[in-house]
């Protein structure tokens, strides 16, 4: 069994992996007498992963830390300093690429920050863009400006608004579900009638799903399935 650790700007997730099964879990239900390795997805700095890691050495289990590679199996990053690509974004374009092999996929994780990539179906990564979240934008608009606010009660939804806190919130969706569907098109327009398979992942991923096309599939775990495939393609590199 291994334990899988994706730690993110704003939370720590913790799951399980047994034969291909992903449990996620919490750090106080670690089955440590099980564990054989840790897999850790880092993209900043959380003191939460500290006792984690001092569990893993009382235990003597070895913990290894997911790392980007110019390429992986058959897959081909497209950064030619593929080292200033972040782990989280590489981990989604690995799984989604090993998930549904020979397929183009584009791939929207949207949490702190929202990672919009684009994969060829030849496993070619084509690159992406990085915008604020959902909650940055929201709260850099409020924070930097006068009299627009917006509250924890208004609910999302892409249409104009006729208030002030949903005006900033549709503004955020929209603009967000926008840039989406502009790769999803460019896509369209050079995948020659291939099919496209929409990925989605983050806290808003479903909520981007939902405006967006929900013919795509939503993982809540999708960094956690390309640790897993890392370490297989990693390990027989």
């Amino acid at each position: 069994m291994r334990l899988l650790i994706d730690v993110g700007n704003t939370a720590v997730k913790v799951a399980t992996e047994y034969r291909g099964q992903i449990t996620l879990t919490t750090e106080e239900s670690i089955p440590w007498q099980d564990i054989s390795e840790v897999l850790i997805a880092q993209v900043g700095k959380n003191d939460d992963l500290a006792p984690i890691l001092e569990n893993a050495k009382a235990h003597d289990v070895p913990y290894f830390y997911a790392h980007v590679t110019a390429t992986l199996g058959d897959l081909v990053c497209a950064y030619p300093e593929y080292q200033n690509l972040g782990i989280d974004r590489w981990l989604t374009v690995v799984a989604s690429h090993y998930l549904f092999p020979e397929t183009a996929c584009l791939i929207v994780d949207s949490g702190t920050a929202t990672k919009i990539d684009v994969l060829c179906a030849s496993g070619q990564h084509q690159g992406g863009w990085i915008l604020p979240g959902l909650d940055m934008m929201i709260d850099s608009l409020v924070a930097n400006t006068q009299r627009v606010f917006s509250d924890a009660q208004t609910q999302f939804d892409t249409t104009l608004g006729k208030n002030t806190p949903n005006a900033v919130k549709n503004a955020a969706l929209s603009a967000t579900v926008a840039l989406a569907q502009r790769a999803f098109d460019d896509m369209q327009q050079s995948s020659k009638a291939q099919p496209i398979q929409l990925v989605f992942a983050g806290g808003y991923g479903e909520l981007i799903q939902q405006h967006l096309d929900c013919s795509g599939i939503y993982f809540d775990d999708l960094v956690m399935q390309g640790l897993v495939f890392w370490r297989k393609y990693h390990q027989n590199a």
